[in-house]
């Protein structure tokens, strides 16, 4: 007699099942049922101490660990404005960062106690051009401080997708580059995870075993998530993701060494009244509808709407200083973009905008792209790029070169009216670089003063505009004060 049963102890090895049969020789989960383990039961100890295996340890008295361990909310209200200056003053006691920066990773860890009142969760990209950086020490701090954190370097496929399936982690995955650069399968696992877990619904599927036979079973990947790598990432990911660049440390740049132990005792009060505040606050947030700043493209708006309404409920000066981060973390320039057909678009604008023409001709055009030493058009594929190969790079955008009139003749080339339907479409707006501060000499950080007002004006007054001739405003008017 066999039948499939859940829940229970195989009485052969000790250790808890999902799926197995009942036989003569009792409840036997189905390795060993199948003959892949003993069938001998084991004494009572015996099965005790491997049952015990299956379970995490407890923590020693006093260090209960974050991973393990849900936040007790406070009962009193709290203040969501001093909550946000709180966690931006503990990251920075750490870690080297920007004022933008720690206001994005504040209003991320706030997110991660409120994500049920959202359809969307953003990804934090921590990024560096070396190691040594601080990546993983950003990694350990936010493990301190959000909803339920699982930091991971490199786990299996299977794992990976049923425990963000289980528990819906805030996943802090550390060294990316190696993560993805590993056995296919799991870089496989770990993109469909990233492609389809920023929106609620979002699920990855696998062959599973049941009773015997193979099935498919979609697993839930909606969760947020952290990435820390050098490097990129695959574009569908870096599309959806806040970028966090860090640099390596000067010798004059002062934080406190972190030692884990006080770190986790200073962010205990912390995590509770992040609970509270979250609790306090979920249906607001269900209704919220933040105005979103003009500069950013739609992923990056969908990633900052959850933000941007927290920094709206939370009041006092957050919902500038949120925006300002959205503009200077995600629009303009620092909005990478890897297609060659973008690329080419912006180079072309560049060059139009620096010498200030209507027209160019293709072989003038070509030699100014060839030109340019950060960018590709030297060298693609052993060659230089030539006017033929051209036209056929600008073709899917609907652009021809034809006939353009020159003080000494008609050649073939292009015009900026050719380029302005393509380069409103597929640019971002263009926000120039502020030189925000980027170290702090303090171990609590400086304070929000950092970002000058004119910088902030220099933000609002580029991003109300386009630079595009005669293309209309992209940005609402009631966005000016970013």
């Amino acid at each position: 007699m066999t039948e499939v049963v859940t829940g229970r102890v195989c009485h052969s090895c000790g250790q808890p099942f999902e799926g197995a049969s009942w036989s003569e020789t009792g409840l036997t989960c189905a390795d060993c049922f199948h003959g892949r383990r003993p069938r001998t039961p084991p004494r009572d100890g015996q099965r005790a101490q491997r049952a015990s295996r299956s379970r995490p340890a407890p923590a020693a008295s006093g260090q209960a660990s974050p991973a393990t361990s849900e936040p007790v909310a406070v009962a009193e209200p709290v203040d969501g404005a001093a909550l946000l200056d709180e966690v931006v003053a503990f990251v920075r006691r750490y870690i080297i960062l920007t004022p933008e920066q720690a206001n994005a990773l504040s209003l991320f860890t706030v997110h991660t106690y409120a994500i049920e009142a959202f359809d969307i969760t953003p990804y934090v990209h921590i990024k560096s051009a070396e190691k040594r950086s601080g990546k993983t020490l950003t990694e350990e701090c936010l493990e301190l401080l959000v909803y339920r954190p699982w930091l991971t370097g490199r786990v299996t496929a299977a794992v990976l997708v049923r425990k963000i399936d289980r528990d819906r982690p805030t996943l802090l995955l550390d060294e990316s580059d190696a993560a993805f650069k590993s056995g296919q399968e799991y870089a496989e696992a770990l993109r469909g995870v990233l492609n389809t877990g920023h929106r609620r619904g979002g699920v990855a599927s696998l062959c599973v075993k049941a009773g015997g036979d193979f099935d498919l079973k979609d697993f839930g990947t909606f969760c947020p998530k952290v990435i820390a790598g050098i490097g990129r990432l695959p574009d569908t990911v870096a599309d959806r993701a806040i970028g966090i660049e860090l640099k390596r440390r000067q010798a004059d740049e002062q934080i406190e060494r972190f030692r884990r132990s006080q770190a986790d005792a200073d962010a205990k009060p912390l995590r509770a009244r992040l609970a509270a505040w979250a609790a306090a606050n979920l249906a607001a947030l269900r209704e919220a509808r933040p105005d979103m700043p003009g500069a950013l493209d739609d992923r990056a708006a969908d990633s900052w709407e959850p933000l941007l309404a927290i920094a709206d409920l939370a009041g006092s000066d957050w919902p500038r200083r949120a925006r300002r981060a959205a503009v200077l973390l995600s629009a303009g320039i620092n909005r990478e973009d890897e297609s060659l057909g973008v690329r080419l678009l912006a180079d072309i604008r560049s060059i139009f905008d620096e010498r200030g023409i209507a027209r160019l001709p293709s072989a003038a055009l070509v030699q100014a792209l060839n030109a340019l030493e950060e960018s590709p058009w030297g060298d693609l594929r052993g060659r230089p790029l030539d006017p033929r190969r051209l036209a056929r790079l600008l073709r899917p955008f609907g652009i021809r070169p034809g006939s353009i009139r020159m003080e000494d003749g008609t050649p073939k080339g292009y015009t900026a009216e050719d380029f302005s339907d393509a380069w409103q479409r597929y640019l971002p707006v263009r926000i120039p670089e502020i030189a925000a501060t980027s170290a702090t000499t303090a171990t609590n950080g400086p304070a929000e003063s950092e970002s000058k007002p004119s910088d902030v004006a220099v933000v609002a007054d580029v991003a109300a505009k386009t630079d595009i001739r005669e293309g209309p405003p992209r940005r609402p008017k009631e966005e000016v004060e970013v």
